[in-house]
């Protein structure tokens, strides 16, 4: 007889298995693995390098983020409708952007196209010129786009953490500032592209509808043979603070709720405490089933949201406890999520918790994977990690190998309450003193 009032029980899913990967490597350096996929007559490319915001020097924050986005808007060969419409032309299209570590060329196109888009790309990544009138167009955007960001609490209190937890590392300064923005010019931005942009430690990922390997690779050559390579500037020592509690107040006068952030140094996907943490922080704040969702929203009524999010990079990482709460219930609920940070690291987790935060991350792992730009992405992120390709295929066996007493060890190291920076954006005047319970509290203005 079953029991129709209980669930099945879900099995382990199937370890994800990658397609196979045909690596190479140019005599310039460049590394090229192609994927093939044929369920769609379409080909995904991603040209990454390591020059992501952590090499933007002091007060020209956004200077790798500015320069991956004008690498398409005019080439010493083409302007920048000219690089649109044959990206256009060709069933696809070309982008770039950067983050804290990578800089990264994506290009999709029809599988016929795969000359012709790689020819772009190449383009893209060896000639721009970062026309003046594209510069100053770029500058007046970005710095609508951060005024509007600004405006947000929520960006205000991300923006914050990031800078109490990592400074004075330059991952501290993931984003530009007012005066960082005023201060790019096109002789900046042709420096940066000129010192990082080299083939290099750079990797070229292509997944799709390929034609036969060598084929492929005579095409790689073709677009990116004749790139001279320059050794890529270091990047900056790998020095981070102790995590140590700190309470900062952003003071946004009129503000109904607080946006509260938690958070603390943690660890990179190298590291052996890695999964642990992540499934730690899945079971703390993972979703609908997670203690600070019951707890916050569902028993005391305090958030619509709460919580927690590992954020790894190549040289650390950090772990974030995220909710919003009515500026009267601020202290309650701060030290509903402090007890429950603290809970964790000492009782551990139950072997229920266990199974749904495993089954949860492995499930989103592979569903991420389904699309073959998804894969490219991933795959980029693998190697410009410096991870092996048996990351890729290991993530589910790692995440269901975390055992209870690791997740309970992790926990307590990374989820102190005694180490974790606490930062709050709202109105000072109503949550000032509630907050000065857990300690003595920097104010500094929302500007």
């Amino acid at each position: 007889m079953i029991d129709r009032r209980q669930p099945p029980p879900t099995p382990e899913l199937p370890r994800y298995r990658l397609p196979p990967v045909v690596e190479t490597k140019l005599a310039n350096g460049l590394e090229a693995l192609l994927v093939e996929d044929r369920r769609c007559p379409l080909v995904s490319a991603r040209l990454g390098f390591p020059a992501g915001s952590k090499h933007d020097p002091a007060g020209l924050y956004g200077l790798a983020e500015s320069t991956a986005a004008l690498l398409t808007e005019g080439t010493t060969r083409r302007t920048a409708r000219e690089m649109a419409e044959e990206a256009a032309a060709i069933g696809g299209s070309v982008r770039a952007g950067a983050g804290a570590d990578t800089l990264v060329v994506a290009g999709d196109a029809l599988a016929e196209n795969l000359g012709r888009l790689l020819d772009l790309m190449a383009d893209a990544a060896r000639n721009a010129v970062f026309p003046e009138e594209e510069v100053q167009l770029r500058k007046q955007n970005r710095r609508q786009e951060l005024l509007a960001q600004r405006a947000r609490a929520e960006y205000l209190a991300d923006e914050k953490l990031t800078e109490v937890v990592l400074a004075p590392h330059p991952y501290a300064h993931q984003s530009p500032t007012l005066e960082s923005i005023d201060r790019l010019e096109r002789g900046l931005l042709a420096g940066f592209g000129r010192g990082h942009l080299t083939p290099a430690g750079a990797v070229l990922i292509l997944t799709g509808a390929l034609p036969p390997p060598a084929q492929v690779l005579e095409t790689i050559e073709e677009a990116f043979g004749g790139w001279e390579p320059r050794q890529p500037p270091a990047p900056p020592a790998a020095r981070f603070p102790e995590p140590s509690r700190s309470i900062t107040l952003i003071d946004r006068p009129g503000s109904v709720q607080a946006d509260i952030r938690l958070g603390r140094l943690a660890v990179n996907r190298a590291s052996p405490d890695y999964f642990p943490l992540l499934v730690g922080a899945t079971i703390l704040g993972g979703g609908a089933s997670s203690r600070l969702f019951a707890n916050i929203r569902e028993q005391r009524g305090y958030a619509y949201d709460a919580h927690s999010a590992v954020h790894p990079l190549k040289d650390t990482g950090s772990l974030e406890v995220v909710t919003q709460v009515r500026n009267e219930v601020v202290d309650a609920a701060l030290e509903a999520v402090l007890a429950e940070m603290s809970l964790i690291g000492r009782d551990g987790v139950s072997e229920e918790e266990l199974s749904t935060a495993r089954n949860f991350l492995s499930g989103v792992f592979v569903i991420r994977l389904e699309t073959q730009e998804a894969l490219a992405n991933q795959l980029s992120v693998v190697k410009l990690m410096g991870l092996p390709l048996e990351y890729v295929e290991q993530y589910t066996a790692r995440v269901w190998a975390a055992a209870p007493e690791e997740i309970r060890a992790a926990a307590a190291r990374y989820m102190n309450p005694a180490q974790a920076a606490i930062v709050v954006v709202g109105d000072g005047a109503k949550i000032l003193k509630p907050l000065e319970k857990f300690g003595p509290v920097t104010v500094e203005r929302a500007g």
